[in-house]
């Protein structure tokens, strides 16, 4: 256990401007990772998009809305949890940042993983935690047994795997143990003159670490909490997501990644375009009429090519609002390929209206006549939104017994705006309690 580094601090330099507010340190078992920005993201993400350019990274990260002392206009603004000796605290991680999959560890403290987007995993000790957007996980933090004498900073810092910019600052928050109430050798003000421990994060494109905790995620798979996963196959599917480009609009000047281009992000090549009207609405009308959305959306990539190699020159990609359409019941395998154009890149895909199973994961390129053999069919970890992994592919499977339209997206926020969505259409079954109900009365008309 090793003191903090004076010099750490100056390895991450703080922010030369910043206007965050004075709030009160609060406790709770809640914990909220967050990135903070300076200015309205509304209006970032705008000018993004009209200049087909990358967004502007945060201004800090935060834990329950405090940036921590690490940032130079900040020390007031640390969030504290306290803790009593030989307790066990269940702390509930949440990754609510907009663009940045998050490590999060306690010096000297270790936590056992119980729960990954609400529901049980076999429980499992880690130092570091790796939470992606939109993804909670929940631990159990046990104490020391005894007072030690010592205080303990949290920590959370961006796992990195794109080539763009991103926001290389570190938020803290400070785990104290109350001071025991029957000695007279502690004031109030000792608690500042106590030790600060750090903990030793992974580095920030540790893709080992990244692999090696996905890995580590399984259900219970007990009779009290069964992985129902769907043994049998109907259809299968195999999306290549990231990025690409659109053409610069004429006599307009953009900043996409190559001379006269705007960023796009795209699932099979094709960049979602939000329609003008509500899916589900069309959806709804269209079947109550016995017509349904039709199904243009590519189920496998058009030109197949080495995804992960080097990359084809050609990266325009297409737009549209096109969507897949099940029956319902339908069991489902997808399997999502990461693409090494403009960049290999961890993408956490997230799903709507479903928990599904992961099944698989690797690198390279996904190999249909030989990965299937190592996917986990016993065991695997349900979750609602999964990694990606750089430059590899996931595998994941799912029943589609809730009718409607399920949006699926990226839950980085500049790719979802870049295109790199779709959605599923399951249709109605057979028994009253397996139909899509109507659109309430009172809901506003778009």
């Amino acid at each position: 256990m090793a003191e903090v580094d004076p010099l750490w601090t100056n390895r991450h330099p703080p922010k030369t401007q910043c206007s965050l507010p004075v709030r009160q340190t609060r406790e709770g078992n809640s914990h909220y990772l967050w990135e903070w920005f300076n200015i309205d993201t509304e209006a970032i993400i705008k000018q993004a998009l009209q200049t087909g350019g990358g967004p502007n990274v945060s201004d800090a990260y935060t834990i329950n809305g405090l940036p921590g002392h690490l940032y130079n206009c900040s020390e007031k603004d640390t969030f504290k949890l306290q803790v009593k000796p030989g307790k066990t605290y269940l702390l509930r991680l949440i990754n609510a940042a907009l663009n940045d999959e998050l490590f999060f560890s306690i010096a000297d403290h270790m936590f056992t993983v119980v729960d990954a987007d609400a529901v049980y995993v076999k429980p499992f000790t880690t130092d570091t935690l790796l939470i992606a957007p939109g993804q909670t996980t929940n631990v159990l933090l046990k104490t020391k047994s005894h007072y030690p004498n010592a205080t303990f900073l949290m920590l959370a810092r961006p796992y990195v795997t794109g080539q763009g910019t991103f926001d290389n600052s570190t938020t803290a928050g400070i785990l104290e143990y109350e001071l025991p109430s029957k000695s007279s050798s502690f004031g109030t003000t000792s608690l500042k003159k106590l030790p600060l421990f750090m903990p030793q994060l992974p580095a920030l494109n540790d893709i080992f670490f990244a692999t090696n905790f996905a890995k580590k995620l399984h259900s219970l798979a007990t009779a009290q909490f069964p992985a129902n996963v769907p043994q049998t196959v109907d259809r299968h599917f195999f999306f290549t997501v990231g990025l690409g480009t659109n053409p610069c609009p004429k006599n307009h000047t953009c900043q996409g990644p190559t001379n006269n281009t705007m960023f796009a992000a795209s699932i099979n090549n094709n960049s979602f375009a939000m329609p003008t009207t509500a899916l589900l609405q069309t959806h709804f009308f269209r079947q109550s009429n016995n017509a349904i959305l039709t199904t243009t959306f590519p189920t496998e990539p058009l030109i197949p090519f080495d995804y992960t190699g080097t990359p084809p020159n050609n990266t325009n990609v297409s737009n549209g609002t096109k969507l897949v359409v099940l029956p319902f019941n339908t069991s489902v395998e997808l399997i999502m390929q990461d693409t090494s154009i403009l960049g290999a890149e961890s993408h956490p895909l997230h799903l709507h209206g479903f928990n599904f199973f992961v099944v698989g994961q690797g690198f390279g390129n996904y190999n249909p006549s030989k990965d299937p053999a190592s996917f986990n069919l016993m065991d695997p970890v349900e979750r609602n939104t999964v990694g990606v992994p750089v430059g590899g592919w996931v595998a994941i499977r799912f029943l589609a017994d809730n009718p409607g339209v399920w949006f699926m997206h990226c839950h980085l926020e500049s790719h979802s705006s870049w295109g790199l969505n779709m959605a599923w259409v399951v249709l109605d079954g057979k028994l009253p309690n397996q139909k899509l109900p109507p659109p309430p009365l009172d809901l506003p008309k778009c």
